[in-house]
């Protein structure tokens, strides 16, 4: 009687008394005395009256209610069973869930709140499981970020300490190399996580969007140069924008890091921007291998790296992209990326 179903009884059972009540009352105080009285008009005694409504209303009455009060815990029990088989099911999957397995789903059975609500426990178990997956690769992929430097830098020092190396210049530089790293590691972490724990969105200034992305590609230019990479602007004059300068400053750098670190020397990369009905699209395009298809999905997760081997050739610690993300939604903008014949473009919105 606790359980939902018993509930459901227990009140079809209340309501059906109470109209029961209503109606006894009606027919045995009112239609009783109107019955005797249209009687005795016609010509029969009170006696025979009495009897005659005793054997055929009162009859019929109580057997009417007998079976509606039937039908009523039959009905009330079907509709129970219906409600409540759906919920034990979403009750236990969640115990699961709890325990650690995020795989489990229910099926949309039972009413349209029912269901709605089986919709609403599969996807927040779909993402729970998402996130799992995330932090675990986060984890892993950090470890990885941070074992990589740290074994380097222990070899160099076990080295120099059983002067098995010589101290000289080479070696020190070596050295800072893989300071370097652990540094621009740790400061990606500290922007992400700033990113991530922003208490509300940012101020965001109009201004000339052409001016601040020339001024971004000045930054990385002789780099682009060094690699013999062909680099193009294609922004048309005039092109305002709203957004937070210090965050737009650095997604541009990531992006344009991105591009120099993933073009080929003597490769070409083109920055551009357009706008759009609701907004301005800017983008950063470079040639070089494809992103594999299965891949572009996830290239904007942290530590996410399509080259698995995370080789020190092309560096980074696949954190700048997630930055990006977070900073251009911060703005009330999007992001995405392509990537086919042998080009791919990562792109980002951002308020007209």
């Amino acid at each position: 009687m606790n359980g939902i179903a018993g509930r459901i009884a227990v009140a079809s059972l209340v309501v059906a008394f109470a109209v029961a009540a209503i109606l006894t009352l009606g027919v045995f105080a009112f239609s009783a005395v109107a019955f005797e009285r249209l009687m005795v008009e016609h010509g029969s005694t009170v006696i025979a009256a009495h009897e005659m409504f005793d054997e055929t209303v009162t009859r019929f009455f109580l057997g009417s209610l007998a079976v509606a009060a039937g039908a009523s815990v039959a009905l009330s029990a079907a509709l129970a069973r219906r409600i409540s088989r759906p919920l034990r099911e979403i009750g236990a999957a969640a115990r699961q869930v709890a325990v650690g397995d995020y795989a489990v789903r229910v099926d949309r059975s039972g009413p349209e709140e029912i269901a709605s609500l089986a919709d609403s426990f599969n996807q927040m178990a779909g993402e729970i499981g998402e996130q799992k997956r995330m932090r675990q690769e986060f984890i892993a992929n950090a470890a990885h970020e941070l074992r990589t430097p740290l074994t380097n830098l222990q070899g160099y020092l076990e080295a120099l300490r059983d002067e098995v190396i010589a101290p000289d210049r080479a070696t020190f530089v070596s050295l800072h190399e893989e300071v370097d790293r652990l540094v621009r590691l740790a400061r990606s972490l500290d922007s992400l996580v700033d990113s991530e724990l922003a208490a509300s969105p940012p101020e965001l200034i109009d201004f000339d969007l052409a001016v601040a992305i020339k001024s971004a590609v000045e930054m990385v230019r002789p780099a682009f140069e060094r690699r013999s990479i062909a680099l193009t602007i294609d922004i048309p004059p005039g092109l305002r924008a709203r957004a937070q300068p210090d965050h737009l400053a650095q997604v541009l750098a990531n992006l344009l890091q991105n591009a120099v670190r993933y073009t080929p020397e003597g490769g070409t990369a083109i920055v551009a921007a357009a706008r759009r009905p609701a907004d301005i699209v800017v983008s950063v395009t470079n040639s070089g291998a494809a992103i594999p298809t299965a891949a572009l999905p996830h290239v904007f997760e942290r530590f996410y790296r399509v080259e698995k081997s995370r080789d020190q050739a092309h560096g980074g610690a696949g954190i700048g992209l997630a930055i990006v993300k977070r900073l251009v939604e911060q703005g009330g903008g999007q992001v995405g990326a392509e990537s086919a014949g042998g080009r791919t473009r990562f792109w980002f919105s951002l308020p007209a």
